[in-house]
């Protein structure tokens, strides 16, 4: 598995349009609020041109891609943190994603009512965060209470613990996202993540537009494009509408399809792009026995680790890996040919696996 995106928003703003056309799921679509009730999961390949090019080399029997799950889980409403619409049933389905989707509707359309009236992404952006930070201070106020009888006992493991979630609480407070309350790379950080909250995930806006916006700016994109610059994410555009008529052509027409827009890429190519850059993700390959395999990992993995994502008994038994970067492999045509120019690496415990190694793990159980 890839990762995983929870893809969010409020009702009848094109989210499980946008999913089917995303993971081919065939997620129910309806102009009425709540028509997602249940989350719906899709798996999809995530397109990779460098594992297609190796094939092309090796002739592999099998090859795999890696995926990237979607889920697409309810509209959220005003007062949703309380219990409104279908409440915290379903802002507990984020917990489990890797990262957060938020569908901003950005687009003018009659025919699709808006639950709040007329289409304001600000306030739509708005509404969603302040029903995450809601539930995140509840959480956050739970844990104070519980480390602060903990601190009381004299038990000075918690106390630090309890000054994160002390500056959590002020940060979710004063409308800071719980991701922001700490600078990048501080230690505090890592025991936010332990607490699990809405606001640390890593969030991508998707500004739905039509496609008349989708190849120029748009005054609703900007207005987007400014919130996430305040907290630190990212913004991508895509067309809903379009992308369900990709979704339904050949591969080679969709090529064809796209260019004919002048557009380079799908919605979907954006997404993932974004995703990995999102999540300090890279790609590395496996050709053990009849399988070319593609695999992802963060930025920074080590080799033994790495090897732990294909079995646990390789990391525990790790020895070596013997390494050659996508670019030597290609140049050299063959595995063979780029042992002998001596472009195969062999790197040992210490080793960072770059994005597109060709890795062969040695190891002994």
């Amino acid at each position: 598995m890839g990762f995983r995106c929870g893809i969010i928003g409020l009702p009848n703003v094109g989210k499980s349009t946008i999913f089917n056309a995303l993971s081919a799921a065939g997620a129910e679509v309806a102009n009425y609020p709540f028509c997602t009730i249940d989350p719906n999961v899709g798996v999809v390949q995530v397109p990779d041109e460098r594992l297609q090019n190796i094939a092309k080399i090796i002739n592999p029997p099998e090859k795999t891609f890696t995926t990237m799950e979607f889920v697409d889980i309810a509209g959220l409403v005003k007062g949703a943190s309380k219990g409104e619409g279908l409440g915290n049933k379903f802002l507990g389905h984020i917990r489990d994603v890797d990262a957060v989707v938020q569908i901003v509707r950005c687009f003018d359309n009659p025919d699709v009512a808006h639950i709040y009236g007329p289409v304001d992404p600000v306030r739509d952006v708005e509404i969603v965060n302040a029903e995450l930070m809601l539930v995140d201070l509840e959480t956050v106020e739970k844990r104070i209470v519980k480390i602060d009888r903990l601190v009381k006992s004299g038990d000075k493991a918690f106390r630090k613990e309890l000054v994160v979630c002390q500056r959590v609480q002020d940060s979710l407070g004063r409308g800071i996202v719980a991701r922001n309350a700490f600078e990048p790379g501080d230690e505090e950080n890592e025991i936010l993540g332990d607490l699990h909250l809405l606001t640390a995930k890593k969030v991508l806006y998707v500004a739905n537009v039509s496609e008349a916006v989708l190849k120029g700016e748009g005054r609703y994109v900007e207005r987007i494009e400014e919130i996430a610059k305040k907290d630190g994410s990212k913004v991508i555009t895509i067309c809903g509408d379009m992308e369900a008529e990709i979704a339904e052509l050949e591969e080679d027409e969709r090529k064809e399809f796209l260019e004919d827009l002048g557009l380079e890429e799908s919605g979907l190519q954006k997404l993932i792009k974004a995703g990995y850059d999102l999540l300090g993700l890279i790609t590395f390959y496996t050709t053990v026995g009849p399988e070319l395999r593609a695999w992802t990992i963060k930025k920074g993995t080590k080799a033994p680790e790495a090897a732990g994502k294909i079995h646990g008994d390789m990391e525990r038994g790790f020895i070596r890996a013997e390494i050659v970067s996508y670019e030597d492999f290609i140049e050299a045509g063959s595995l063979s040919a780029a042992k002998e120019k001596g472009l195969v690496r062999i790197e040992g415990k210490d080793y960072t696996v770059s994005d597109g190694d060709l890795v062969y793990f040695r190891f002994n159980v």
